[in-house]
């Protein structure tokens, strides 16, 4: 009975580690903008396959030069559809990795209640000091606010008005600290199962800009790692796609 209860706990002990031994951690470069779906996404792909996503936020275009400098990334989710393709064209990233995740929404917000019109009007008005967008140049929603502005005659009127973050995040931070009475943010940080959650905003027409097609892809250094691989996959399932709609983001 010893020897078999030894086998026994052996057994146990051998599938705990294997539990363990089959468990990773992925490196995640993220769009500022996906923030805080990734973050629930995150803890629920570990509950259910055990991996770790190590994740890191910021402005797509930085982490493309990071990615260039050998940034330890396995897979970028970023705000565009083109730094994935000119990545994979590289040899950057796994050909046939990159897959659309979500499309993202722009809008014109600001914290205080009542300062924004559902037309957006204030923007003509201009009875406003500073105007809040992230960086055109590594930002794909700061050059979506640039394309609207121009698409509403108004680039070079708000100009002088223009605050630049260094990304959505900081944007979001400049708007929300009172620092800019207002500006564009994405949807997913201000807004929650379709409520606002505080202040006031204009949802930006699509017709103003282009779809903003957020895409991910599984890059050069996540080739042998299966944690990147499932968190690819995990992104594309039922638990992960319904948080990124709960956030105002469309599904392709």
């Amino acid at each position: 009975m010893k020897i078999q209860g030894s086998y026994l706990l052996a057994g146990l002990m051998f599938a705990a580690s294997g539990w363990s031994i089959q468990a990773a951690e992925v490196h995640v470069a993220v769009a500022a903008n996906f923030t805080a779906p990734m973050q629930k996404i995150a803890i629920e792909f570990q509950k259910d396959t055990g991996h770790k996503a190590l994740l890191a936020f910021g402005a797509t275009g930085k982490f493309y030069a990071q990615i260039k400098n050998g940034a330890p990334f396995a897979v970028l989710l970023a705000a565009d559809d083109k730094t994935p393709a000119i990545l994979e064209s590289e040899g950057n990233a796994i050909p046939g990795s990159c897959f659309t995740y979500a499309i993202g929404t722009l809008v014109l917000w600001s914290a205080q209640s009542g300062m924004v019109d559902d037309q957006g009007a204030v923007l003509k008005k201009g009875e406003f000091q500073h105007l809040a967008i992230a960086n055109p140049k590594t930002a794909p929603y700061g050059a979506a606010a640039i394309k609207i502005l121009t698409q509403l005659g108004l680039l070079d009127t708000l100009q002088p008005k223009l605050v630049t973050g260094e990304n959505i995040s900081q944007t979001y931070q400049f708007i929300a600290t009172g620092n800019a009475e207002l500006g564009f943010v994405a949807m997913s940080q201000v807004m929650f199962d379709g409520k606002l959650t505080s202040g006031s905003a204009w949802i930006v027409p699509t017709n103003l800009h282009e779809p903003i097609r957020q895409d991910a892809v599984i890059l050069a250094k996540g080739k042998d790692q299966p944690a990147a691989k499932a968190l690819v996959d995990y992104l594309k399932g039922k638990k992960a796609t319904a948080i990124i709609q709960s956030y105002g983001y469309m599904l392709p």
